[in-house]
């Protein structure tokens, strides 16, 4: 018998992270993927998980819904889902949650879409494998969701294969089957970067809808801080596997007080920087496998001294909002 959660009210935590840490044992070395990695994310609220390629925010993901596998595994922390610690779960505890009350949208369709199997098939058994309900009610709920992210004739779409179907169509696919259970905490894995923008804003203005209408906590990873700045109500910026920053939206973009975050919203776009070079940030990410001493940033960091050989505190730099840097300022930026 599955253990039934029931939905935390609003603004209660549904999701807890401490000290995680989630290593690949590989022939190379340990590579540290997520390093030490803290966040929170409540009912009914949306998380930006921000970061360069190579940060630690899919593996976060993929070490929160379970989907860990050799060489990786978590080897410390907590990873709290409504009060029930998931690290070391079993394997059916974990296929009870998944789906259900946790779900996770891939940026590859294809991760979630079997290509051998018709949309309606797939759709279907995703709600039967956890709720009793006629196959007819089933199909009617997957056509609303099919709906809901604005695939056009959704009733054809039902009978069509993955293959038939555009990329971007694929995606919109499986961001419907992961609303199909309305889970208490969706994960979702850069799901809008092949979508033009047109059905990119229906689909934000839709998860959005549905945190504010179900209680749903979304965490949505990305690298595009213009999406998210929109979208989160907080912002978690991530690097070599640790959270550098966190606070609400409008404080990180307009007030940043990690010289990371600053150099990522600097090298934006806006009108003002219109037809000349966009600012960048030195250097490259470091290697998971030989992170720098200190703090992993101090390579790129224009403000380094010789106190950032030495692992950074975290500090607050507002209330609310806090820093893992030892020279975090509060820094005028806009978006």
């Amino acid at each position: 018998m599955a253990t039934e959660i029931s939905r935390a009210p609003a603004g209660a935590p549904v999701l807890e992270v401490e000290n995680l840490q989630t290593h690949f044992f590989t022939r190379g070395g340990v590579v540290k993927a997520v390093n030490g990695l803290d966040l929170k994310v409540g009912a009914g609220e949306i998380l930006g998980l921000v970061g360069e390629s190579g940060s630690g925010k899919s593996i976060t993901g993929f070490s929160i819904i379970g989907l860990i596998d050799e060489p990786g595994r978590i080897v410390g922390g907590k990873i709290n889902f409504m009060g029930e610690n998931l690290v070391g779960a079993g394997e059916k505890r974990l296929q009870q949650l998944r789906g259900k009350d946790i779900a996770m949208i891939f940026q590859d369709p294809m991760m979630t879409l079997n290509p051998v199997l018709r949309v309606d098939t797939q759709m279907i058994e995703a709600i039967q494998a956890h709720e009793k309900v006629t196959t007819k009610a089933a199909r009617a709920r997957a056509r609303d969701a099919l709906a809901t992210v604005g695939i056009p004739a959704p009733d054809e779409r039902l009978t069509t294969y993955p293959h038939q179907l555009s990329g971007g169509m694929r995606q919109r696919v499986a961001i419907a089957i992961a609303l199909l259970n309305r889970p208490k905490l969706i994960i979702a894995d850069e799901p809008t970067t092949a979508l033009d923008v047109t059905i990119q804003a229906q689909i934000l203005y839709e998860v959005q809808k549905l945190c504010r209408e179900t209680g749903t906590a979304l965490i949505w990873i990305t690298h595009d801080l213009a999406v998210v700045s929109g979208l989160a109500d907080r912002i978690s910026v991530m690097y070599a596997g640790r959270v550098v920053e966190s606070g609400a939206t409008i404080d990180v973009i307009q007030r940043p007080g990690h010289p990371y975050t600053e150099g990522l919203i600097h090298s934006i776009p806006t009108r003002e920087t219109h037809g000349s070079l966009l600012a960048q940030i030195p250097g490259m990410t470091p290697s998971l496998l030989n992170l720098p001493k200190g703090c992993s940033f101090r390579p790129r960091c224009p403000r380094a001294t010789d106190a950032c050989l030495e692992v950074p505190p975290v500090v607050q730099v507002s209330p609310g909002q806090i820093s893992r840097c030892w020279h975090a300022t509060v820094a005028e930026a806009t978006l």
